[in-house]
């Protein structure tokens, strides 16, 4: 597929995947949801890449959906749905095509750079990724309610997981703006670096992920989707041991043993 929406490159071992409409501070689109799918799939199947990092072109990172492109088209057919009784019109969100939550959360790691404003969608494409880092000075924001809207991308649940019961509510509630220093004081981001090093901190973590084998990371993120709110602990160790025997099984595994024994690095990749 050629991206018009989005930016792909690989910095050594890490996959950088750039939204790419910085004119319009990066605001989704339909376009750029399937070009960004078709880029986390290009770098799952790439051997050499270990771990992604999405940023924003330009002074934002995404200022959600694009309101002017899409929005008033759905409300029209809404109002057309409505007035001929037939059933609502599908939604334009990630969630109506690949569902993005679970492509990221069975992808290889992803950290997200937020370079810059994180607004609704924005803020929500990011949640099931593995490690948030965000500039100080970004602006962040659950903003759906503002919109006579709701969370979508299981935001709901991953506020809760990120900030707790608390924080989460009044995000949602309020659709206040809060800053990355204060999204990190919360939970919702995890960590806040000055704009200029928010790039440089996410690739170098990315990287520290990246060095460590596919199929472990991936079955990591697993289980930890599987069972960070599971309350069965007799189910939640199952899982762990089925994963670990598939784990004993890989060459990845042999070769972190080979590797001890030679007092040597291990070659995963």
């Amino acid at each position: 597929m050629a991206y018009d929406e989005i930016l792909y490159e690989q910095r050594g071992d890490v996959a950088l995947i750039t939204l790419n409409r910085p004119d319009k501070l990066n605001a989704w689109t339909r376009q750029m949801h399937a070009e960004l799918t078709d880029a986390v799939q290009v770098a799952n199947a790439d051997r050499a890449v270990g771990a992604i990092v999405f940023t924003g072109a330009g002074r934002g990172f995404c200022a959600g959906a694009d309101i002017g492109r899409q929005f008033q088209t759905r409300i029209e057919s809404s109002k057309q749905s409505a007035a001929s009784g037939a059933e609502r019109a599908k939604s334009d969100e990630p969630e109506a095509g690949t569902n993005w939550v679970n492509l990221v959360r069975g992808s290889k790691p992803m950290v997200a750079a937020i370079n810059g404003a994180a607004i609704g969608l924005g803020l929500t494409l990011t949640l099931p990724m593995d490690q948030l880092i965000a500039a100080s000075d970004a602006k962040l924001s659950a903003r759906f309610v503002k919109m006579g809207l709701v969370p979508e991308l299981a935001s709901s649940h991953f506020l809760v997981q990120r900030c707790g019961w608390g924080a989460a509510s009044d995000l949602a509630l309020s659709g206040r703006i809060v800053s990355g220093a204060e999204a990190a004081a919360i939970g919702l981001v995890d960590r806040a670096v000055p704009a200029a090093e928010v790039l440089d901190v996410a690739l170098t973590l990315a990287g520290e992920y990246a060095a460590n084998p596919d199929p472990q990371l991936r079955m990591i993120k697993d289980l930890l989707t599987r069972n960070g709110a599971g309350v069965d602990l007799d189910a939640v160790q199952q899982g762990e041991l089925s994963a670990l025997q598939r784990a004993y099984a890989t060459p990845e595994h042999h070769e972190a043993v080979a590797a001890f024994m030679d007092k040597r690095a291990p070659r995963f990749r």
